[in-house]
């Protein structure tokens, strides 16, 4: 953790996370009805990043857009991993598998995966996406804290977003979307979930993840995964209609217990490393002890009664 950041922000910013992200996947769901999917998303980040940047501009006069050749490349690798990975796998998964279903399968509850490829009922090709998706913001989140990235996280995300956003566009346009760019069958609804995609999924959302990795522990926001998908499968049974059969009931009490045990282990560890740092300062501050005289060495030890 490179800094202590206070708790109520630390807790703020993973609701935004939680809530946020675990509605992106209807989003997601509905943007992939009539646009195409890679080009959609590649939209969606590219605006968000030049949002950021704008907004950089707009408030510090343009400083913090001054990024090193080391920063852009750090900032690049894991706006790839992040989101030409990760989020572009899951563009194109979404197109085959439920959006509840896919926030599951991202969460990397096994137990969903066989069950609902074997008997045909999803897509075992976008499932098998889904599981290349976690495994791209896996390495991009790891390295995340490992590689040279703007200390200031609005030009971090930004710089991000443009590499990932430019990249899925690139993607797109060489696999043939263009074709399916059909302005006149975008629906309303596609057209809401993008923009809600752009300003909260990536401007919000996406910019308060980048700052809890640079600012929590790897296990506490990890958390976001877990809870992620109880959203999603709420909103997609709600809004879309969506089935929850018992595999995908028994994945969500999976989910919600490894929440339970991640957030205690780390208040346990955090209540360990407090009381370790207060007996180790009151033993720094504490006064020599006195070597003791003839007469004290003579006296009785005292009794217990």
């Amino acid at each position: 953790m490179n800094r202590r950041a206070p708790e109520w922000q630390v807790w703020t910013a993973l609701l935004i996370v939680y809530f946020v992200w675990g509605s992106t996947y209807l989003a997601i769901s509905v943007v992939d009805e009539t646009m195409p999917p890679l080009l959609a998303a590649g939209l969606r980040h590219l605006a968000a990043g030049t949002i950021l940047f704008a907004l950089l501009i707009a408030t510090r006069k343009g400083h913090a857009l001054r990024l090193s050749r080391s920063e852009w490349l750090g900032a690049g690798f894991v706006g790839l991993a992040l989101l030409l990975g990760g989020n572009g796998l899951v563009v194109l998964a979404e197109t085959s598998v439920p959006s509840g279903l896919t926030a599951l399968i991202i969460a990397g509850v096994a137990v969903l995966v066989v069950p609902h490829g074997i008997n045909g009922s999803v897509s075992l090709v976008g499932m098998l996406m889904l599981i290349g998706a976690s495994l791209s913001w896996a390495i991009g989140s790891y390295f995340s804290r490992r590689v040279t990235l703007p200390r200031d996280p609005l030009a971090s995300t930004g710089g991000q977003m443009l590499v990932g956003g430019g990249s899925l566009l690139l993607v797109g346009l060489l696999t043939g979307e263009s074709g399916q760019v059909k302005f006149e069958s975008f629906s309303s609804a596609s057209v809401v979930a993008l923009l809600y995609l752009i300003v909260f999924g990536s401007v919000l959302a996406y910019t308060a993840y980048t700052w809890l990795l640079q600012n929590a522990s790897v296990s506490r926001v990890s958390t976001y995964a877990y809870v992620n998908p109880l959203v999603a499968i709420f909103l997609g049974s709600v809004l879309l209609q969506e089935q929850i059969d018992a595999f995908i009931v028994i994945g969500a009490a999976m989910i919600v217990a490894a929440v339970i045990v991640v957030v205690r282990t780390e208040a346990s560890r955090a209540a360990a490393a407090r009381a370790g740092a207060v007996q180790a300062a009151l033993a720094e501050n504490a006064p020599p002890a006195e070597p003791p005289t003839a007469e004290s060495s003579e006296r009785p030890a005292a009794s217990a009664d």
